[in-house]
């Protein structure tokens, strides 16, 4: 049963093993208030004033597509929250997909602005294997989930600000034969519309695009990453300063896959621009 406790939702045991299910078998699931409005606000006014830093700042931002972007986030406050990346109902859900050690590999967010245009259909990550070569019964692919993407709006997502839209259990399919479904209509393209404080959490092999955002508000959608502890993602990267990374107990450190400076530099340049696949 769902309690909500100061305005934040607590889930048991049992709605975890449901939202797990879910993410197995459609390759997405949507967790509501996870997050309170409060921590929402800080990280609203904290990224706007970071994103107007690196429009200043060349390669500050990496482009996706006509007036949408992408920025990784600091590892500073508010962003640097053991409360949002080690999130004990994120955590739960991870757990119960993951069969062996993870690791949190990305921290950015994706904000498509007014101009914005559907992306094409896509995926995030190549699978392990082949497509021809990925074991499978009958026409569902049976290799287990390896990467997650955890994503949670700093808005709310509506028709109209240009939400995340997915082809449910795509995941599972050979990409050509997903997008074939797609075209034909045998699987919709859905969108996915969250409050402030939602989270999602899905497997970026599943097909899925941005679509517009129509308002003249940038509709900014925090990414988490997280990775089995074996996958080579070169792509992303974490930064953490020596100290706060140090006041981490060791089992968090552990899930980070990261690199530690004495000092974070004050400029980003931004490399995670080729992203589909």
């Amino acid at each position: 049963m769902v309690q909500s406790i100061g305005g934040i939702a607590k889930y048991s045991a049992t709605d975890l093993d449901r939202f797990a299910q879910e993410l197995n078998k459609d390759g997405i699931c949507v967790i509501p208030g996870v997050f309170e409005q409060k921590l929402i606000d800080e990280w609203t006014q904290a990224f706007e004033k970071l994103f107007h830093e690196r429009q200043n700042q060349p390669g500050g931002l990496a482009p996706r597509e006509i007036s949408r972007y992408y920025l990784t986030l600091p590892w500073i406050y508010p962003f640097a929250n053991e409360l949002v990346f080690a999130n004990p109902v994120i955590m739960g859900v991870l757990e119960r997909v993951f069969f062996q050690e993870y690791v949190m590999v990305q921290m950015g967010v994706d904000v498509p602005f007014q101009g914005s245009d559907y992306q094409e259909i896509h995926r995030d990550f190549r699978p392990l294997f082949s497509d021809g070569l990925r074991p499978a019964v009958g026409d569902r692919i049976v290799t287990p989930l390896y990467a997650l993407a955890v994503n949670f709006p700093l808005v709310e997502v509506t028709a109209e600000n240009g939400p995340f839209q997915m082809a449910r259990g795509t995941h599972v399919l050979p990409r050509e034969e997903g997008l074939k479904k797609v075209a034909s209509g045998e699987i919709p393209m859905e969108s996915f519309y969250m409050q402030p404080g939602d989270v999602m959490v899905r497997s970026p092999l599943a097909l899925h695009r941005g679509s517009p955002n129509r308002t003249n508000q940038p509709r900014p959608m925090v990414v988490m990453g997280y990775a089995m502890h074996w996958l080579h993602t070169p792509k992303v990267e974490l930064t953490l300063q020596q100290d706060y990374y140090e006041s981490l107990p060791v089992e968090m450190r552990q899930m980070l896959r990261c690199q530690v400076v004495e000092q974070l530099p004050k400029e980003k340049l931004e490399t995670y621009v080729n992203f589909k696949y």
